[in-house]
């Protein structure tokens, strides 16, 4: 008896400390999109235990709602974004369970990371998340691909998946020279952003000049232009000098009036860099 009691208390012990931890983080309206937003604050602020608490809420609250939406579908919902947005509760699921996968794998829980990530997969597959730029990206598809990076001990970080942070990283790791990270990095801002810097450049018959934020207006276009210049610079390197030559050449050929701002104050031109080292080689 006094060890069912001792067992008791300790579960309510447990169930008080839960409660003081989370009770701490305001849920505000209660909605899935509110409850996706602040743990996406959180988690840039490295703050497990506030991702752990919105995420679980909104797992809690609308997790039946997005599995009963998951089963309705054969394939990722396309059209107007109205028409994806009407997914609201797999998406705002989906987008959860990433964050928590993210949250746990920043604090070296990388079997926790693995579970939020194959519970993604496996129930809430079509989910998507829209990007503040203006378009959808896929979770699960996300979710596979850190399961394959924790898998094979590859330690990239892809942040918010935006293209300017992705360049950020792919800046950051170029000074180590190791190829297999930067190129992660260069080729992930291709993958998601080349279509859209391709429209960009084609709507062009010159350089954006008139103003700093005309040319920031051309986002993807600068991004994926210096994303090349920084894949060719590991490849050139690393002694790679073909597949160099290659990757400036798609530069210059395809993203010809894509620039990068420098953080002493101007901006200079990719293209331009390329067609240097090209000579150079």
């Amino acid at each position: 008896m006094k060890k069912l009691l001792s067992i008791f208390a300790m579960f309510l012990s447990m169930t008080f400390l839960c409660s003081s931890v989370f009770a701490q983080y305001n849920f505000g309206d209660m909605k899935s999109e509110t409850l996706a937003k602040k743990a996406w604050e959180a988690l840039a602020k490295n703050d497990l235990e506030g991702v752990l608490a919105y995420t679980g809420k909104c797992l809690e609250l609308y997790g039946a709602k997005a599995e009963e939406m998951q089963k309705g579908l054969t394939t990722y919902p396309t059209g107007a974004n109205e028409k994806i947005f009407s997914f609201w509760a797999l998406n705002d699921v989906a987008t959860c369970l990433f964050i928590q996968g993210e949250a746990y794998h920043r604090a070296g829980k990388d079997k926790e990371a693995v579970e939020a990530y194959k519970k993604l997969v496996d129930k809430y597959s079509f989910g998507q998340t829209f990007d503040t730029n203006g378009w959808f990206w896929k979770p699960a598809d996300a979710a596979k691909e850190k399961m394959s990076q924790i898998d094979t001990g590859l330690n990239v970080d892809f942040g918010d998946y935006s293209s300017s942070y992705l360049v950020g990283q792919a800046w950051r790791a170029l000074p180590s020279g190791d190829v297999k990270v930067v190129t992660t990095y260069t080729d992930k801002v291709i993958e998601l952003y080349a279509a859209k810097a391709k429209e960009m450049q084609g709507s062009l018959t010159e350089y954006p000049w008139q103003s700093k934020e005309q040319i920031f207006n051309f986002w993807a276009l600068n991004d994926v232009g210096t994303a090349l210049y920084i894949k060719g610079q590991v490849l050139a390197k690393a002694g790679q000098k073909d597949e160099a030559k290659a990757v400036y050449k798609t530069l210059v050929d395809e993203f010809s009036f894509a620039q990068c701002w420098d953080p002493q104050g101007w901006f200079w031109k990719p293209a331009e860099a390329a067609q240097e080292a090209l000579a150079q080689l």
